[in-house]
């Protein structure tokens, strides 16, 4: 059985018995994690490996783990600041800033690796414009080379971790005000100030970009659907152009912003259709079911040969991760960006 184009969630702490007849359906191929699927590190092992045995080969297991306000698991994992912190460190300290960001992926990635989460969407591509507030600190910096230069050290150290980097949100969110999971942000820029955007993308994609997640933002001036759904986006501009070879993920189908589509199986078919490998369904169970009979029969083997490319690698287990002296060095790292020391006064 090969991964399907379908990534769903779970209800709860294990799964159900109704839940593992879903994900066992070919066209399902991985799990996307919440808080709510959390309570402990023993827990998110034992369900990630449940998850891992229900078919061959496993189902892929992603989660936001971002760092800052997006970061599902929290209690026994360290706690990861935005990295707008990184950016802000850059404007003082290229060199350490470069450092640090190689350090957060690592420290991120690996904590994960433990309990057997393939995939972290992370990290944000998007550039600081200062408008939105849905992105806000999640972005690196301003500059589209400071988000190149941070970034790829972020994937860097995702990769060292043994996990692939997913870039997001394509081809820019930065510059719109609107949350997408509330309304349909609309960017009327024009493609020149667009192409600002999609600089670190550029950067990146030669040095070993695997994943992208696409956003569901509308440029106006370039192609009235949201990048999610635009041929125009995923196929001309992130494959064809800037020559993009792994994999692309929607964003939320169940999302506000999805909604200017069509119904749940117009949204699906839409951004298959408009180049997306993986599309993400989520918090509505019933939409996930009518998905999965609209598209009996689907089948894409480009698709299925990057997805399966995104697999975590072997990994340190836990209780030897807690032990290892480079853990305890990146968690001291990272708390002094968190908790830097007090501003000392002259007399």
């Amino acid at each position: 059985m090969t991964l399907g184009p379908l990534m769903l969630d779970l209800e709860g702490l294990e799964i159900t018995l109704e839940e593992r007849e879903i994900l066992r359906h070919p066209l399902v191929g991985g799990v996307i994690l919440f808080a709510r699927n959390y309570e402990s590190p023993q827990q998110v092992s034992r369900l990630t490996a449940q998850i891992h045995e229900l078919r061959q080969p496993p189902l892929l297991v992603a989660v936001d783990q971002e760092g800052g306000r997006v970061q599902r698991f929290r209690e026994g994992f360290s706690q990861l600041p935005p990295a707008h912190l990184i950016g802000r460190q850059h404007d003082l300290d290229a060199d350490g800033a470069r450092a640090a960001a190689a350090t957060l992926g690592w420290l991120m990635a690996v904590e994960l690796r433990a309990v057997g989460v393939d995939l972290s969407f992370a990290p944000v591509l998007d550039l600081d414009w200062g408008v939105s507030e849905v992105i806000g600190d999640r972005a690196f910096h301003r500059s589209p080379e400071v988000v190149a230069s941070l970034a790829g050290h972020y994937m860097r150290g995702m990769a060292h971790a043994g996990m692939i980097a997913t870039g997001k949100h394509f081809p820019g969110h930065g510059a719109v005000t609107a949350d997408s999971h509330k309304t349909l942000p609309e960017d009327r820029r024009s493609y020149v100030d667009i192409t600002e955007d999609m600089q670190p993308y550029a950067s990146l994609i030669p040095q070993g970009l695997n994943a992208v997640m696409a956003g569901h933002v509308a440029y106006q001036n370039v192609d009235p659907l949201p990048a999610s759904f635009s041929r125009w986006w995923l196929t001309n501009e992130l494959r064809e152009r800037l020559g993009f070879r792994g994999a692309i993920f929607s964003d939320d189908l169940v999302m506000v912003a999805a909604e200017s589509i069509g119904d749940i199986e117009s949204r699906a078919r839409a951004a298959l259709e408009a180049g997306c490998d993986m599309i993400i369904v989520c918090n509505d169970r019933v939409a996930a079911v009518r998905v999965i009979d609209d598209l009996s029969g689907y089948e894409e083997p480009a698709s299925q040969v990057r997805l399966a490319r995104l697999h975590g690698r072997k990994s340190l287990e836990r209780r030897e991760l807690l032990a290892s002296e480079d853990w305890g060095s990146a968690r001291e790292r990272v708390r002094h960006l968190t908790d830097p020391p007090p501003l000392e006064l002259d007399g």
